[in-house]
């Protein structure tokens, strides 16, 4: 897979994540936060069971003890903003929520400055303030006073950059995405379904309810979403996939403006442009830059 399909992979993650944004946010008229994570990630374990354990008999890597900890891991950084996020939904806007999620475009190249001691192609922090810009923007370039959801996001955003960034270390280490997407919705499935049973009230009615906005996340949004994100990474930065990934706000805008009857403003336009700015200079820049030094080494291996 090229680097232009993978960076395409994400825009579709993006795309599927955008419409889980409406999802979520009606299905906390009947179930609890903490036992529609554990549902829809429980869903998504058994999508990706099959593949993941095909995925493992042609695979030539073994799986370690250190992959099993990073699994864990990585697990452990999703539940964190699956939980965040959805337990914000109930006291924030859908439009605050995809805004602030957002803020993972910024932080991914941060991490890996800080952190990883790598620095991103220079065209990213343009493209991720641009992208960040847009998705305020979008969001109608009006925030009000932040709320405990508003805050509980913010920590979402940090964890959804730390999960962007692990997903990139490990399946480059281990070459096993599908394996990889499979421990991660494992681990969050089982804690917020531990937690559930603990805090929160359940029925079957309530279940059957908000039975089409679970299997639409645990299918497409989890299963197919996160294991496409996981792959396109393969191939990929991370500070680069954080700004496709990103675009699951603009999506989520236009499904809520297809669905919902929802308006998107002048400035929201305004904001769509700049997203869409952001991923062709992400895009194109280093492509340019590639093909000059191909080009130049020709030359220099060619003089006459």
């Amino acid at each position: 897979m090229t680097r232009i399909q993978a960076n395409l992979v994400l825009l579709l993650a993006g795309a599927i994540w955008g419409g889980g944004f409406v999802a979520q946010s009606t299905a906390m008229d009947t179930i609890g936060p903490l036992w529609f994570v554990g549902l829809r990630f429980a869903i998504a374990t058994v999508a990706v069971l099959p593949f993941a354990l095909l995925e493992a008999r042609k695979s030539e890597v073994k799986t370690t003890r250190r992959h099993g900890m990073l699994y864990l891991l990585i697990g452990l950084t999703l539940f964190g903003v699956m939980i965040t996020q959805q337990i914000g939904l109930q006291t924030t806007t859908v439009t605050n929520s995809s805004f602030l999620t957002g803020l993972y475009v910024v932080i991914v190249p941060i991490i890996a400055v800080v952190f990883l001691r790598r620095a991103p192609h220079w065209i990213v922090w343009p493209g991720a303030l641009m992208a960040l810009t847009g998705i305020y923007l979008l969001s109608g370039g009006d925030m009000s006073a932040l709320s405990r959801g508003d805050i509980l996001t913010i920590f979402c955003a940090v964890f959804s950059a730390g999960q962007i960034t692990l997903a990139g270390i490990i399946v480059s280490e281990t070459g096993r995405a599908l394996t990889l997407s499979m421990a991660q919705f494992a681990v969050t499935a089982v804690l917020a379904l531990a937690a559930a049973v603990i805090v929160e009230p359940i029925s079957w009615a309530a279940i059957r309810d908000a039975a089409p906005e679970i299997l639409y996340v645990g299918i497409f949004s989890s299963g197919i979403a996160f294991s496409l994100q996981i792959i396109g990474q393969r191939y990929t930065t991370s500070s680069q996939a954080a700004i496709f990934l990103s675009s699951e706000a603009l999506f989520g805008a236009a499904l809520g403006a297809v669905v919902l009857g929802e308006k998107i403003s002048t400035l929201g336009y305004v904001g769509c442009a700049l997203m869409f700015a952001a991923m062709l200079l992400v895009e194109i820049v280093p492509e340019i830059a590639r093909r000059r030094r191909q080009n130049g080494l020709l030359i220099s291996q060619n003089p006459g």
